[in-house]
């Protein structure tokens, strides 16, 4: 039990991916989890939110179908208990099935707080009245996955109730009228998207020029033109000047992007303003290993995601970027880590081939790189784009959104694929294949996409690029 080959010290999805994948190859895998596993983005983040916004988007059909198809439907009211029941229901259920499959792997899940005492050793200490201290010692190596937590703003500090981070806006009681949002990356959006839904007023600020400003400039075009149409008020280029809380709600200042000072009083503010990596009380010092200055966990070697320290491995939320923050990014990086261990070969990730999605309405889905980035490698561009209404099924769903291809000019490889509208989250892995593959638009538009369908978009913008152009004008 104290001699594993492998220690995982943390169970959200980098942490537990590891250990699955080590104990199928063969390998005695103890995993250290201090709350529960699955981590923020079973228990806090990417189900519970998605839940929730399913549940925002029948909402925003019963509007549409009142309003655009003459469907006399109406919203009674939205029974808050009710649909968190359901949002935890779908939750225990993930949780519960992450478990049994640690369990039939053989992985030891054990509960407590670990501390890093040398470069395969470990101390682990019981949490919630789980046994006291014991020490483990890895045979093979270590994996850390201990994950980050919601970046806070000075002088704010998050109450659960009036100022809230992404981490317990779900759980705040009941729904409120109205919500600034602070940040525009994906996380906010998908906040401010869900709140709006569920009838609240909402304002978005973010203090880069333009939200989800790590996606194509015309994607976060589209988006805010989708947001506003929605009633949301997008304050991009704007900056929090202060806050005050009240007894019911705060009051911000808020200076904008024209430089002026608005003044938001919303009963919520929730902050997401980005994530810091989680490396309180695991002392990593002691195995010798460093963090740079936001305290993220460099690898000395990215292709095998191992630091400066032989055999101590690093996935998930610890790593700063190339990394994505993502879950899926931690399954891949899991996987990694847990061949490498098992002296298994396996490719480095490649994280430009890593599809990005944001879940509001309506949503973006991109992979690749953006137009400006790929110039900025030096690459000679070619970019086409193509309205999602410019098809059939566009038309149906009538929510605006694009298509944009990002190619090496004269026919080269695909760099880059970004869209925005209804469901392109479910659209997204046929153009993962397309860049990871190094398709050009020649290889792409032999192959036949079903009409009607928003997919369809795709194929006729890389029909045009390849000079087979059909319907785009």
């Amino acid at each position: 039990m104290n001699s594993p080959d492998v220690i995982v010290i943390g169970g959200g999805t980098g942490g537990y991916s590891t250990a699955l994948r080590a104990a199928a190859l063969g390998l005695d895998v103890v995993l250290v989890e201090r709350d529960k596993v699955g981590g923020t983005c079973l228990h806090r983040g990417c189900i519970p939110s998605k839940a929730m916004l399913h549940a925002a988007e029948l909402v925003d059909g019963i509007a549409e179908a009142r309003e655009r198809w003459g469907v006399k439907a109406t919203l009674d009211t939205v029974d808050w208990p009710a649909l968190v029941a359901t949002r935890d229901d779908i939750v225990s259920r993930n949780h519960r099935g992450v478990e049994a499959h640690l369990a039939h792997a053989g992985v030891r899940v054990v509960r407590g707080s670990a501390r890093l005492t040398g470069p395969r050793s470990v101390q682990v200490a019981g949490v919630d009245g789980e046994p006291g201290m014991f020490d483990l010692s890895a045979r093979r190596g270590l994996v850390l996955a201990t994950g980050s937590r919601p970046r806070t703003l000075p002088g704010l500090a998050p109450d659960g109730r009036r100022v809230v981070t992404s981490d317990d806006a779900l759980f705040a009681p009941g729904l409120p009228a109205s919500v600034l949002v602070l940040g525009g990356g994906a996380i906010g959006v998908e906040y401010a998207s869900f709140h709006r839904s569920l009838g609240a007023d909402v304002t978005l600020v973010e203090a880069a020029d333009r939200i989800v400003p790590l996606e194509d400039a015309d994607v976060s075009r589209h988006l805010t033109r989708g947001l506003k149409k929605r009633g949301i008020d997008v304050r991009a280029g704007a900056r929090l000047l202060d806050a005050e809380v009240l007894d019911d709600g705060v009051r911000a200042r808020v200076r904008t992007a024209r430089g002026e000072t608005l003044t938001v009083e919303a009963e919520r503010l929730l902050v997401a303003v980005g994530r810091d990596p989680v490396t309180d009380g695991l002392d990593v010092a002691a195995a010798g290993i460093g963090t740079d200055e936001r305290g993220f966990v460099v690898p000395a070697d990215w292709d095998r995601l191992e630091t400066a320290v032989p055999g101590v491995h690093v996935v998930g939320d610890l790593l700063p970027p190339p990394s994505l923050g993502l879950a899926h990014a931690s399954f891949a990086e899991g996987l990694l880590a847990a061949e490498t261990l098992a002296g298994v070969p396996s490719a480095p990730v490649d994280y430009a081939a890593v599809p990005r999605v944001t879940y509001s309405s309506p949503q973006t889905a991109a992979v690749g790189l953006s137009e400006a980035e790929a110039r900025a490698r030096g690459h000679e561009v070619e970019a086409n784009s193509m309205p999602l209404t410019a098809v059939a099924k566009g038309m149906v769903h009538g929510q605006g959104g694009m298509v944009k291809v990002v190619t090496e000019a004269d026919g080269g490889r695909v760099l880059g694929v970004h869209l925005v509208g209804p469901h392109v989250s479910e659209m997204i892995a046929e153009s993962q294949l397309i860049v990871g593959w190094d398709a050009e638009p020649s290889d792409v538009a032999r192959h036949v996409h079903p009409h009607p369908t928003l997919s369809e978009a795709v194929g006729e913008a890389f029909l045009t690029l390849a000079g087979r152009g059909l319907h785009q004008q």
